[in-house]
């Protein structure tokens, strides 16, 4: 009975509950879709790297190092010598050792140095494996692997030609050095997505005619003669190990920080991301913040709601109380329409934050790398739902605990 005298109710003022739902709806997919971003911002991430026991680059912030090493953020303040990461990748208790270079870039997109063991040893996303939409890993000395962001955002396919820029904002071209599509990556959510890869000795190869960051005028080597070159590089600017037991990293980090040829810095990439999301929480903690706002007003704009119909509904609880009710029945009547209205817009909410994930997924994945998963609503979101069915119920006992004195003074006769 109550039930159907509540719903009936709801249905008599049918705008303005779809409007107090909508206004309910929207701020619980804001609150559930900030937290979603936020996760997935933090699990993309954590799950960018995966395996790695150390990063290696000259001595900086250890979340400097992490950004330009690993995310293609930022730029390093300065260089490894070749002979520092030899010593280090001699050392008995280094299992494998990557070196990275970083600093051309093409139409956007940085270009990465490596060697063909980058392709064996990055993992990512719980250690799964990069692997190969099309082509091959670097064949010749010109070849270049791209991320599936690349090859999807330039129109790229194997065999295509690709022309690197020296820097990262630069106008001055390698065009007579121009390298070849061998490889496109499949999609990884991850920064290499948006890189362009290609040994350390083309690295090298394309720079022979430069010195000091510019071309020398009038200076161009075929590419036969750079072939015939000794192209071994003279610097890195990072380098990721696995060392041959987890109790080794300690020991191994504290000898290359103490190196004593040059400033080196070596960090743990799990360690570095906690220190990342530091600093970045004081902005996370303060866009929650808000969304609670949004739920709160969204609530707040309810009791206001059924504040403004009282008047208007005070001949019905004096029928009401006619027939037999209670003035507790009727304040349980307005808190019970206060939880349906509060249930409507919670589901709303929920199905409003599914539909956008569904739309929007493949444009923050695309555009940003971060890949947010639409899975069944886990606990914290059920519990996030639950509360704001009951914090509406707690809203609602101000205007019912009013009803309630009304009903007790008003009987059969509506006061003016």
């Amino acid at each position: 009975m109550i039930l159907r005298i509540a719903f009936g109710s709801l249905m008599a003022r049918a705008l303005t509950v779809a409007m107090t739902i909508l206004a309910i709806g929207l701020s619980v997919a804001l609150f559930l879709g900030v937290e979603k971003v936020r996760t997935g911002a933090k699990t993309s991430f954590a799950d960018t790297i995966s395996g790695t026991d150390l990063i290696v680059g000259a001595r900086s912030g250890s979340v400097q190092l992490l950004l330009y090493s690993v995310f293609r953020i930022g730029n390093a303040t300065n260089n490894v010598t070749w002979e520092s990461y030899q010593d280090i990748a001699a050392r008995a208790d280094v299992d494998w050792i990557v070196p990275i270079s970083l600093g051309d870039s093409h139409r956007q997109f940085r270009v990465m140095g490596t060697s063909a063991a980058f392709f064996e040893h990055y993992k990512y996303r719980n250690g799964q494996d990069l692997a190969f939409e099309s082509g091959v890993i670097l064949d010749d000395l010109f070849d270049t692997v791209i991320g599936y962001d690349v090859a999807r955002t330039l129109g790229y396919s194997i065999g295509d030609p690709i022309i690197i820029a020296h820097g990262l904002a630069s106008f001055t071209e390698h065009r007579d050095q121009p390298f070849r599509v061998s490889g496109i990556l499949q999609k990884t959510g991850t920064p290499v997505d948006r890189t362009v890869i290609v040994s350390m000795e083309a690295i090298e190869a394309i720079h022979v005619d430069w010195q000091s960051g510019a071309r020398m005028p009038g200076q161009t080597t075929p590419q036969e003669a750079i072939r015939q070159m000794d192209l071994t590089p003279k610097a890195i600017t990072a380098a990721l190990v696995g060392v041959n037991s987890p109790i080794q990293t300690f020991a191994l980090q504290r000898a290359i920080n103490e190196y004593p040829e040059e400033p080196l810095l070596a960090i743990l990439p799990g360690v570095a991301l906690q220190e990342l999301w530091g600093i970045v929480g004081v902005a996370e903690t303060a866009l929650s913040a808000v969304s609670v706002m949004v739920v709160a007003t969204a609530l707040i704009g309810m009791m206001a709601t059924i504040f403004s119909s009282l008047n208007e509904r005070r001949r019905e609880m004096a029928i009401f109380r006619a027939v037999g009710a209670s003035p507790a029945a009727i304040m349980g009547l307005l808190v019970f329409e206060a939880i349906l209205t509060a249930t409507a817009g919670a589901m709303l909410g929920l199905g409003m934050l599914y539909l956008g994930l569904v739309v929007a997924q493949p444009m923050i994945d695309s555009a940003f790398g971060l890949f947010i998963p639409i899975d069944p609503p886990a606990f914290k979101e059920l519990l996030v739902l639950i509360s704001v069915v009951a914090a509406g119920a707690g809203v609602s006992l101000v205007p019912a605990l009013r009803a309630y004195r009304l009903s007790l003074a008003d009987g059969m006769t509506v006061k003016t």
